[in-house]
């Protein structure tokens, strides 16, 4: 199934989406406090540990016994303690366990990232893009599967 904001017209399924989006992201938040600050694991294990729990969410997403919407939840909250404790890792000092770029220099990596990934993102459509035979307008293509 998919998932569309759209869908949702209804007082209980907008307060069901609404608390699932609040109770989510304190969940996520808090763990992100919890890994960097508490754990021992710092900035940068914390982010790691959060970026190898996705990792395994992408195994399983092949598994068909594990719902495709469980998932998702799980991916929507550990997306923000990775966020977090990688955002601390790039801001926080040296001494903390931190590389201290400062809010420019840590919104330049990641702008960069961003930049980078879309970069991809737009090579790898491209290439999937293939002129259609019988075209009659030059700009008209057709996807390939896969």
């Amino acid at each position: 199934m998919t998932f569309a904001i759209r869908d949702i017209v209804t007082f209980r399924g907008e307060a069901l989406f609404w608390s699932a989006i609040l109770v989510s992201n304190t969940l996520g938040t808090s763990m992100g406090d919890f890994l960097s600050d508490s754990s021992g694991l710092g900035y940068a294990g914390g982010a790691l540990l959060v970026s190898a729990a996705l990792a395994v969410l992408l195994v399983l997403m092949r598994v068909p016994v594990v719902p495709n919407v469980l998932l998702f939840w799980i991916a929507f909250v550990l997306t923000r303690p990775l966020g977090a404790t990688a955002g601390d890792f790039l801001t926080k000092p040296v001494a903390k366990g931190g590389l201290d770029l400062g809010t420019a220099g840590s919104s330049a990596v990641l702008l960069a990232i961003l930049v980078g990934l879309m970069g991809y993102a737009h090579l790898r459509e491209r290439k999937a893009a293939v002129p259609a035979p019988d075209a009659t307008e030059p700009n008209q293509v057709i996807r390939q599967a896969g």
